[in-house]
């Protein structure tokens, strides 16, 4: 997801009174009703590029794109909303990209189940995570399960988002030889992919906020000039979700093989939840002197708790975005910047012909982009050592080539079972890595 790495942060003007003072302790925190109104509109930019990008991937579930938007929306603002108003955190939710991919492709395409049945496993690998965000199971999840194998899974949904970025350009296609091959490059879809993904990275290094949204809209664009895209306006009343809305199948998704895809949902969710909101929490100094972070118990809680409700609309995971760096770079500091976030979103379902003009090509643009930004994890994966560095490796190569994150996952845990068993090593291993293992073996064996 795209880094916003804006250093000044402006000056706020404390406020006094009121029913906003009252609710999110503006003062408190020194900030004021302007400063957040900016901050959350900041965020909004950064992140908007969902609202095109998500409805493009779920289609290929078989899910309404029309539908898909509007819940995308929906499912963005209640959950942004909530954390607002619950956890009074500038935090903002959407859904998160790499498992709306894992959805689309894999769960639905190549594991071939319906999409409501998808949307079941979502509801209970979100059931499960609010579950563990009132217990202290979340911690002891997070402690147990090595750190290697952590930075993998979040580089691993990288390169299989970047494998689905190359593919849907044309940039890579199937080759009965090598099985994968370089596609045809003159095609307007491989370089317009190409330049939607070069611009989107230059002007993330130039730090301007809302690359991705420019760089998605700036090729669509581009293809409209050119006669490939067909204009159909901008906005005009939001499509109907009915297609979508409560279609999940719960009880479907109780099936044997499900489980890993359930675990899949839960560990990537968990994982990249707690790195997001450590580090917004960081920013917004909200770290208190004891150490403690204040809030962070209900943003938890809130960022878990929005799986849930996302998926009677008709959401994959939705998570809390990285990008929400940007508006408390901008002063955001307390949830009021959440709401205004929701707003947005909410206004955004007017947004639909625009939606619909947006070319796979330029989708493919930003999965590359978010595709890179997620294997910079790779780097704090301890090289030095073998039974560290292996696991790793074989859950972000797996992911790509088995074209599953469940896949990936099973395969770390299970190598880096046999690893340290095998070399003496076994002290080191948390009993859940070991009863995980176990899990992934009968499931590799059984299914």
């Amino acid at each position: 997801m795209e880094n916003a790495k804006h250093e000044s942060t402006p000056q706020s003007i404390p406020t006094s009174g009121g029913m906003l003072e009252k609710w999110f302790k503006l003062s408190a925190h020194g900030t004021s009703v302007k400063t957040e109104l900016v901050a959350g509109l900041t965020t909004f930019i950064t992140m908007a590029y969902i609202i095109f990008v998500n409805p493009n991937i779920m289609a290929a579930s078989g899910m309404d794109a029309g539908a898909v938007f509007v819940a995308t929306c929906i499912g963005a603002a209640i959950a942004t909303l909530f954390m607002g108003l619950y956890a009074n955190w500038p935090v903002g939710l959407a859904p998160g990209m790499g498992l709306n991919a894992f959805f689309a492709f894999t769960v639905v395409g190549e594991m071939g189940y319906s999409w409501e049945v998808a949307l079941g496993a979502v509801f209970w690998s979100g059931v499960i995570f609010t579950a563990m965000s009132f217990w202290k199971i979340r911690e002891w999840v997070l402690d147990a399960i090595p750190e290697s194998l952590r930075y993998a899974m979040t580089a691993g949904v990288g390169l299989f988002l970047g494998l689905i970025g190359l593919k849907t350009a044309g940039i890579v296609t199937a080759s009965p030889a090598t099985l994968i091959t370089l596609g045809d490059l003159t095609q307007p879809s491989a370089w317009l992919a190409a330049v939607c993904f070069l611009t989107i990275a230059i002007l993330v290094h130039r730090r301007i906020f809302g690359a991705v949204l420019i760089g998605v809209i700036g090729v669509t664009l581009a293809g409209l000039l050119m006669g490939i895209v067909e204009y159909n306006g901008v906005f005009a009343m939001p499509p109907g979700i009915a297609p979508t809305f409560m279609k999940l199948d719960i009880m479907g998704a109780l099936d044997v093989g499900m489980i890993t895809v359930i675990l899949s949902f839960l560990f990537v969710n968990m994982f990249d939840t707690a790195g997001t909101l450590m580090g917004v929490a960081e920013r917004a100094n909200l770290r208190r002197p004891d150490g403690s972070i204040e809030g962070l118990k209900k943003s938890l809680k809130a960022d878990s708790a929005s799986s849930v409700i996302g998926t009677f609309v008709g959401c994959p995971p939705v998570t809390s975005y990285v990008e929400s760096a940007a508006g408390v770079a901008a002063g955001g500091r307390t949830g009021l910047t959440a709401v205004t976030i929701a707003a947005l979103f909410l206004l955004s379902m007017f947004l639909s012909p625009l939606a619909g003009m947006i070319p796979p090509y330029a989708t493919a643009g930003a999965l590359l982009y978010v595709a890179f930004a997620m294997m910079s994890s790779l780097a704090r994966i301890e090289w030095d050592d073998y039974t560290e560095m292996a696991p790793a490796a074989i859950t972000a190569l797996m992911m790509p080539l088995t074209f599953s994150i469940a896949n990936g996952i099973a395969m770390g845990f299970v190598s880096y079972a046999v690893l340290k068993l095998a070399t003496g090593q076994a002290h080191k291993v948390s009993v859940g890595v070991y009863v995980l293992s176990a899990i992934f073996i009968a499931k590799f064996i059984y299914m």
